[in-house]
């Protein structure tokens, strides 16, 4: 396969990092991301990584990131989209988003798109970690995505979960007969910190009780993000699908109308010029 530049966010922690460590093994070149500089360099500085520090609650450091990174190498062959939180309060950010949807989704959506024209040109592949709240929590309003009617912590998260597939999805229709390839997946119910440091209670609940005992390792959730990664586009798994183990599919993941509306109001949240629209 010969060495590979990989791109992963979320990298200081969780299936991030046992993701990273797995293929420090191999010899890949990775450039990690986290927003927190001193975990962030824990786990790189033993592999050798190399390190990028941005808070997605800030759009101006995702823009900054891209820069960095397209200063840092002109060839990207894998892009994991896998930062992401869950959050008990309603917070809108600076850039006058809900933060929930801003960090899953819109942050990842404006650095793929920042980065498009090195992606294409490695015939790179897009991993965006989404999670089966998208089957059980997950349902786009349009015309609600800030949630200020309610504020339900579960709800934004599944609702950010199910833009990660639908962006999948854009992806595919747009970039893949230029070569890129984008994926979804849902990696396993993990034990990790970013259940433990939610400040929903349901959440505190399930990871610091007995139940946390029926959750995957990070290590378990790191092979099947790892495993999208090494796949084959055609072969391994079909580009702009969406792969989980067994739960029912959200009837809004195959939404292609929703999938290009989300598109246009992402761009238009990021400051960026909509794409054109997919040919049907």
């Amino acid at each position: 396969m010969g060495q590979r530049t990989i791109v992963i966010t979320g990298a200081s922690d969780g299936i991030g990092a046992a993701a990273a460590r797995q293929l420090a093994a191999r010899g890949e070149r990775l450039l990690l991301v986290g927003r927190r500089r001193d975990k962030l360099e824990a786990v790189a500085r033993p592999l050798g990584a190399e390190t990028f520090v941005a808070d997605f609650e800030r759009l101006s450091d995702v823009r900054t990131l891209a820069q960095e990174i397209q200063e840092r190498t002109d060839r990207i062959d894998v892009l994991a989209n896998n930062a992401g939180g869950v959050f008990a309060e309603r917070v809108v950010t600076e850039d006058g988003n809900e933060r929930t949807m801003q960090v899953n989704h819109y942050a990842g959506f404006l650095l793929t798109n920042l980065l498009i024209d090195v992606l294409l040109a490695s015939d790179a592949k897009v991993v965006n970690t989404s999670s089966v709240g998208a089957h059980a929590f997950g349902k786009i309003d349009l015309a609600d995505l800030d949630a200020t009617t309610k504020y339900k912590t579960m709800k934004a998260y599944g609702d950010s979960k199910l833009a990660n597939i639908l962006f999948a999805k854009g992806l595919h229709a747009r970039y893949h007969d230029q070569g890129l390839s984008a994926v979804a997946l849902h990696p396993g119910n993990i034990a990790s910190n970013f259940g433990k440091e939610t400040g929903n209670a349901m959440m505190k609940a399930i990871y610091k009780s007995p139940l946390a005992r029926l959750l995957s390792t990070p290590e378990s959730g790191a092979d099947n993000l790892v495993w999208a990664m090494d796949g084959t586009p055609g072969v391994t798994w079909q580009s702009g699908e969406y792969y989980t183990d067994k739960r029912k599919p959200n009837p809004q993941q195959d939404d292609a109308a929703l999938a290009t509306a989300l598109w246009a109001e992402s761009a238009r949240r990021t400051g960026l010029t909509p794409t054109l629209d997919p040919t049907p």
